[in-house]
C-alpha cells in the first residue's frame, strides 16, 4: 500500500526563470557606520499564511506551503523543491513539485512547478506489470506526487521524484473505502529528471528509476482496512541520493512497509543496474521493528549525508503519522550499507528504536507552536561549512478557529550543529540570517525557556523557565552550575553541554533576535533553550 499521507494533495505551475549565473545585488544594505543590529529587519511574514493561500497569491507565500522539500544551491541561490500539497488544495491543475529560490535561505521567491504533467511512463509502467499479472490495464490511474530530492551530479543536476498510485491492485478502482476489494493499493513509482541548470526550470525525463517490489507474488490480498500486514516488501517513495566519497552512487528510499533500502547506482544512468530479482531492489539498512512479519513500520523519509569532518553517514528518518506526531531521529555508520547505530549504540539495521530525537512537536511561550515537524532534507553550504535542516511545520488543529489549521504547512530552515562527539543537533528557532555579533558569557545571564524533546506520540513538548544567574548558578528547568566556553561556543548548564547561537525569537511580537542553544542529554534526548530576558 502506498504511504497515507494526511495532507491536501496535488502541485503547481512552471514559470520562466533566469539563469544559473545571475547575481543580482543582494537587498542587504552595505552598512557604512551604522552598527549592523541596527540594519537587521526580520522576516515579517505570517506563520499562519490562510489568507494568503490562495493560488493567485503565490507570489506572497514566501514559505507557505512547504512539504516534504529538498534543497540544492546552483549559482548564487538555493533552490527548494516540495511534494504537491497547499492548504486547501490551491494548486491543484497547476503541475507538480512546487519550486522555490533564495539568496539567503530566509526570503523565497516561488517559480512555479518543476513537472507540467505526470509522465506517460507511469500508466504505461503500471499496465505492463498488471499485464503480466492478468489483471486488466487502468485507463485513468490517480496519482500522487510526493518527496522529490535534488542533487548535482557532476554537471548535471538530477531529480528523483515519487508518483504513486491510489488505485486497488484487483479491480484498478480508486481508493475509497466503498470500492475496497480486498487487495491493496497499486505499485509507486520513483522516476528521474535532468537538468544543466535550475534557474531554466527546465527538465528531462528519464523515466522509471525503481518501483514498489513485493516477496509474495501475486498474493495482494487485504482481508480489510484495518490489517497493515502490507504486500510491498519495499516502497518505492521518498527518495534521497548520495555519492561517497568513492564516487559510487546509492539511492536510499522506503516507507512503513518494510523499513529502508539502499541500492546502488549506475552512475551513468542513475538508476539500478538491474531489476531482475527482489535482491536488485536493495538491502535493508533501518527498520523499526526486527520482525519479518510487520509491514507497518511507522518510519519513512530517509535523508542521508555523510559528514567528511566525522567520517561517518548519517541517515535521518521520520517516524510516526505525519499530521501531528512526526518526529526526526538520526543514526549513523562507517558505511554506507549499515551497520546503523543510534546514540545509545542500538543497531538500527537491525530495528533498535533510533535515537536521538532532534525534532519533535514543541511549542514556546507566546505562540502555538509546531507539530508534524519531520521529513527534512539536510544540506551544507560548502563555502560557509555550516549545516541546515529543512522540513515542514504544522500548526496544530483548531488554531483561531480554523479547524483546519493543521493543514497550514509552514517551509521551516534551521542550522544543524555537531556535538563534540559527532552527532547533529538541530537549532531551536528557524533561520533568519540574525548577525552572529560574538556571545560573550554575560549575554547569557538572564531567563531562558527550556524545552526536553522527550518522545511523547501526538504530544506537544513544551517549555519550562530556566534562569542563569550572574553567580554561576542554574535554576528551574535545570538546577546547578553554569559555564561557558567562549571560543567553542558551547555552554554547560548542570551535566548538560549545549551548544549556543544568535537567532531570531520567532514567538514574541516584534519578532527580535536572540540566543538560543542546543544539545543532548546523556540518553539522546534533545534540549532546546531561547533566551527570553
Amino acid at each position: 500500500m502506498s504511504k497515507i499521507k494526511n495532507i491536501f494533495i496535488t502541485a503547481t505551475i512552471l514559470l520562466v526563470s533566469l539563469s544559473c549565473s545571475d547575481s543580482d545585488p543582494l537587498d542587504n544594505p552595505d552598512g557604512g557606520d551604522t552598527d549592523i543590529e541596527d540594519q537587521y529587519e526580520a522576516p515579517s511574514y505570517s506563520d499562519d499564511y490562510s489568507t494568503i493561500a490562495d493560488w493567485s497569491l503565490r507570489t506572497k507565500w514566501n514559505l507557505a506551503n512547504v512539504h516534504d522539500p529538498s534543497v540544492e544551491k546552483c549559482g548564487d541561490y538555493y533552490y527548494m523543491y516540495s511534494t504537491d500539497a497547499s492548504y486547501g488544495d490551491a494548486h491543484a491543475g497547476n503541475g507538480h513539485f512546487m519550486v522555490r529560490r533564495s539568496k539567503d535561505l530566509v526570503d523565497w521567491e516561488f517559480r512555479g512547478t518543476a513537472m507540467p504533467e505526470t509522465p506517460v511512463w507511469v500508466r504505461d509502467t503500471l499496465n505492463s506489470i498488471r499485464g503480466k499479472n492478468g489483471l486488466p490495464p487502468v485507463s485513468n490511474p490517480v496519482y500522487g506526487h510526493w518527496a522529490p530530492v535534488v542533487r548535482k551530479v557532476g554537471d548535471k543536476y538530477r531529480l528523483y521524484y515519487s508518483i504513486i498510485v491510489d488505485n486497488y491492485i484487483q479491480s484498478g478502482k480508486q481508493n475509497t473505502v466503498s470500492n475496497f476489494d480486498g487487495s491493496w493499493t497499486e505499485h509507486a513509482f520513483i522516476g528521474m529528471m535532468e537538468t544543466d541548470d535550475l534557474s531554466g526550470n527546465s527538465w528531462s525525463d528519464k523515466g522509471m528509476v525503481i518501483h514498489s517490489s513485493t516477496d509474495r507474488g501475486t498474493d495482494w490480498s487485504r482481508s480489510n482496512l484495518d490489517d497493515w500486514n502490507a504486500y510491498f516488501k519495499w516502497n518505492a517513495i521518498d527518495p534521497s541520493l548520495i555519492v561517497t566519497p568513492d564516487n559510487k552512487q546509492w539511492l536510499i528510499y522506503g516507507s512503513w512497509h518494510s523499513g529502508i533500502a539502499a541500492v546502488e547506482l549506475n552512475p551513468e544512468t542513475g538508476k539500478p543496474y538491474n531489476l531482475d530479482n527482489l535482491a536488485d531492489f536493495g538491502v535493508c539498512i533501518a527498520r523499526r521493528e526486527n520482525n519479518d512479519n510487520n509491514r507497518w513500520q511507522a518510519q519513512e523519509a530517509p535523508e542521508i549525508v555523510y559528514n567528511p569532518e566525522t567520517g561517518y553517514y548519517y541517515l535521518f528518518l521520520a517516524y510516526d503519522e505525519l499530521s501531528v506526531a512526526y518526529n526526526t531521529r538520526v543514526c549513523r555508520s562507517r558505511n554506507i550499507t549499515g551497520p546503523y547505530t543510534g546514540y545509545d549504540g542500538k543497531d538500527i539495521t537491525q530495528g533498535g528504536e533510533c535515537w536521538p530525537v532532534i525534532t519533535h512537536p514543541y511549542k514556546f511561550s507566546n505562540h502555538s507552536g509546531w507539530v508534524g515537524l519531520s521529513h527534512c532534507c539536510v544540506f551544507r553550504d560548502t563555502e560557509t561549512n555550516e549545516w541546515y535542516y529543512a522540513s515542514q511545520g504544522r500548526l496544530p488543529a483548531n488554531m483561531s478557529n480554523n479547524p483546519y489549521s493543521n493543514a497550514i504547512m509552514m517551509g521551516h530552515v534551521r542550522v544543524i550543529k555537531w556535538t563534540e562527539d559527532g552527532w547533529p543537533v538541530v537549532l531551536p528557532e528557524r533561520f533568519a540570517n540574525v548577525p552572529q555579533d560574538e556571545i560573550m558569557e554575560d549575554d547569557l545571564i538572564g531567563t531562558w525557556e527550556n524545552i526536553y524533546l522527550n518522545y511523547q506520540y501526538q504530544t506537544q513538548q513544551t517549555s519550562a523557565r530556566l534562569t542563569l544567574s550572574a553567580d554561576k548558578k542554574a535554576s528551574g528547568a535545570i538546577a546547578g552550575t553554569w559555564s561557558y566556553d567562549a571560543d567553542k561556543k558551547v555552554l554547560t548548564i548542570g551535566s548538560y553541554k549545549v551548544i549556543v547561537q544568535r537567532e531570531l525569537d520567532w514567538e514574541v511580537n516584534p519578532r527580535v533576535p536572540t540566543i538560543v542553544y542546543s544539545g543532548l542529554t546523556d540518553r539522546g534526548i534533545s534540549l532546546w533553550g531561547k533566551k527570553v530576558n
